[in-house]
C-alpha cells in the first residue's frame, strides 16, 4: 500500500487573550495548514517540484520546516547540542526530497513541532538567547516562525493546486 499524508484538522484557536496564547494559536494554525495542504497526497506527489528551475516541493517545504523548527526553538533558544536533521547543506532540504522517505520526513516535522513546543513551554516570551552576537527573544522566534510558515504556505497553495487542483486557505 502506498503511503499518503494523513488528514489534518486545523485548530480554530482563540481570537482574543494573552499574547503568548495568541502567538501559539497562530503558529499552530500555520503548522497544521502546511500539513493540511499535504493531506491525501502520496510521497511522489509531495516530491513534485514546482516550475523549473525551482526545486521547491511540498515535501521540500516539510523538510525545511522541520529544520527551521529544530534550529530556532531547540538549537538556538534551548541551546540543545543537536545536529541539523539534513546536515548543513540547506539546499538538501529541497534537492534531496525523496518520495520513498516522505512518511519519515512528514513524521520528523510533526515530532520537531512537539519538541519545539516543549523547548518553549516553560519560558517567557521575554527570555533571550544570543544568535550571531545579537540578543534575541522567544517572542521574536514566534514572530519569525509565523512569517516563515506564512511565506511557505503561499508556495504550498500553488504546489497543491498544480498537483490536483485543490485550493483553499
Amino acid at each position: 500500500m502506498t503511503w499518503k499524508a494523513p488528514d489534518v484538522e486545523r485548530p480554530g484557536g482563540p481570537t482574543t487573550g494573552p499574547e503568548r496564547v495568541l502567538l501559539q494559536a497562530v503558529l499552530d494554525w500555520h503548522r497544521s495548514t502546511l500539513l493540511w495542504k499535504c493531506a491525501g497526497l502520496t510521497g511522489g506527489q509531495l516530491a513534485l517540484a514546482s516550475v523549473p528551475p525551482s526545486n521547491v516541493s511540498l515535501l521540500g517545504i516539510v523538510r525545511h520546516m522541520a529544520d527551521v523548527e529544530r534550529a530556532w526553538f531547540r538549537m538556538q533558544f534551548a541551546g540543545e547540542q543537536i545536529d541539523f536533521p539534513f546536515g548543513r547543506d540547506f539546499q538538501a532540504e529541497f534537492e534531496q526530497a525523496d518520495p520513498a522517505r516522505a512518511a519519515a520526513d512528514y513524521a520528523r516535522l510533526t515530532e520537531e513541532i512537539k519538541h519545539a513546543d516543549a523547548a518553549a513551554a516553560n519560558a517567557s516570551l521575554d527570555d533571550t538567547f544570543t544568535h550571531d552576537g545579537e540578543v534575541m527573544s522567544l517572542r521574536l522566534i514566534y514572530l519569525h516562525m509565523i512569517e516563515e510558515y506564512a511565506r511557505h504556505l503561499g508556495h504550498a497553495d500553488l504546489l497543491r493546486e498544480q498537483i490536483d487542483g485543490a485550493t483553499g486557505e
